[in-house]
Parts: C-alpha cells; sequence; structure tokens
C-alpha cells in the first residue's frame, strides 16, 4: 500500500489578519515606545450595564513622532521587546500643544505665573 499522507502546500506570503486598534497615548517618555490605552465597552455579566474597560499597549514608535495625548492607530506585530507587540501606523488626531500660555499659573510658588487681581477702590 502506497504512503497517502498529503503534505500542506507552501504557504508563502501567508499571514493571518493583524489586529488595528485606536487608542490614546498616555506616557510617552521611553525612546521609541509609546505606552498606547486602547478602551472598549464591555457588558456586565450579571447587571447588564456597559462598562469602560481599558487595555494598554506597548507600541513602537521609530520616528518619535507621537505625543502625549494625541490619538493614535496601532497595528499588532511580532514581539519586540518583553512588553512591545504594536507598531504605530499613524496618528490620527494630535492633541492641542502644551504651551506656556496654558500653563500659566500652574507652579505653586511663581509670582510670575500668578494671574493678577484687579481691585477696585471706592471713593
Amino acid at each position: 500500500m502506497a504512503d497517502t499522507t498529503k503534505t500542506p502546500a507552501k504557504t508563502e506570503g501567508k499571514t493571518t489578519a493583524r489586529r488595528v486598534l485606536e487608542g490614546i497615548v498616555t506616557r510617552d517618555k521611553m525612546s521609541k515606545t509609546r505606552r498606547v490605552e486602547v478602551e472598549r465597552l464591555v457588558r456586565h455579566v450579571r447587571y447588564g450595564k456597559f462598562v469602560k474597560r481599558r487595555t494598554v499597549c506597548y507600541t513602537h514608535d521609530e520616528k518619535n513622532e507621537s505625543h502625549l495625548g494625541d490619538t493614535v492607530e496601532i497595528v499588532e506585530s511580532r514581539p519586540l521587546s518583553k512588553l512591545k507587540r504594536w507598531d504605530l501606523v499613524k496618528i490620527v488626531k494630535k492633541a492641542p500643544s502644551r504651551t506656556l500660555s496654558n500653563l500659566e499659573g500652574a507652579v505653586a510658588g511663581s509670582d510670575a505665573a500668578a494671574p493678577v487681581a484687579k481691585t477696585e477702590e471706592k471713593k
């Protein structure tokens, strides 16, 4: 009797579909690495209420182009380090810039940043 075991055809170029998620950058202090939080709604088993849950993904950002508060699109990739499993695809929405004028008055004890209160004197 002849051996009739079938060998699978070569699967060159065949890959599984990569997941694409959209989230917000919550940490950008590492070089070429961003921490992205992806929010999702999950139905509570007992009460049926929809509850917000979040997933933390460490993402590879080759050009260091995303910053804190940006909304980004990430795609699943091979493991790049202990925690990094995602690549940055694009920045969907940039966060508003954090300039000195926006942070005015935020530093405690600073006389220059404190707003000046105007008082009217009655005669």
